[in-house]
């Protein structure tokens, strides 16, 4: 009993208790997401983590500047959703609402693209539950990014496709914007 009052004195030391409204207001330096009242540090990344990271960015930035879509493309930049304070993997901006809210430090909503890497570690009910909770909070598209499976899932407000190989993926957010699985993953 005392050992585990102390336990949990101590985890109330380590980690500061903050609010939403303070994560989003202020959020952390870290690169840590408010994760049901906690900070919590993003996990799993390694070289191929970061080199793919990379590519959907550089992917995605290019179109928008060819196409004349227009907006911005970021990597680990704050949103809030309607119930936490996240940090997707990479995002799109639509030109309006980078005329909204570019200037804020917090997004205050889902990004309308989104592609979360997902790494070994993680847990699939926690990728799927990530990827609703985005859609819930005016995301229109979430790309889960499965390299070591050389497979992505695509979810949007009203379908949820696996695409793998030489299966092409148009994006409903970025018009225009096609690309296959191998493609994405060489």
């Amino acid at each position: 009993m005392v050992s585990t009052a102390i336990a949990e004195k101590v985890e109330e030391i380590a980690v500061p208790k903050i609010s939403l409204d303070e994560w989003v207001n202020n959020p952390p330096s870290d690169g840590s997401e408010w994760v049901n009242g906690n900070l919590t540090e993003k996990t799993g990344m390694t070289l191929q983590h970061g080199r793919l990271q990379g590519r959907v960015v550089r992917l995605w930035g290019n179109h928008i500047e060819t196409s004349g879509t227009g907006g911005e493309v970021y990597t680990e930049v704050p949103c809030r959703t309607l119930e936490q304070g996240r940090r997707p993997d990479v995002a799109y901006l639509t030109p309006d609402l980078l005329a909204q809210y570019g200037d804020l430090s917090t997004l205050p909503q889902s990004f309308p693209l989104i592609a979360e890497i997902i790494s070994p570690t993680d847990v699939a009910n926690d990728v799927f539950a990530k990827a609703s909770e985005y859609l819930r909070s005016q995301c229109q598209e979430v790309w889960l990014i499965f390299s070591e499976d050389r497979l992505i899932v695509v979810l949007t407000q009203n379908s949820r496709k696996i695409y793998v190989a030489d299966e092409a993926i148009a994006s409903l957010v970025l018009d225009g914007f096609s690309i296959t699985v191998n493609e994405l993953l060489s």
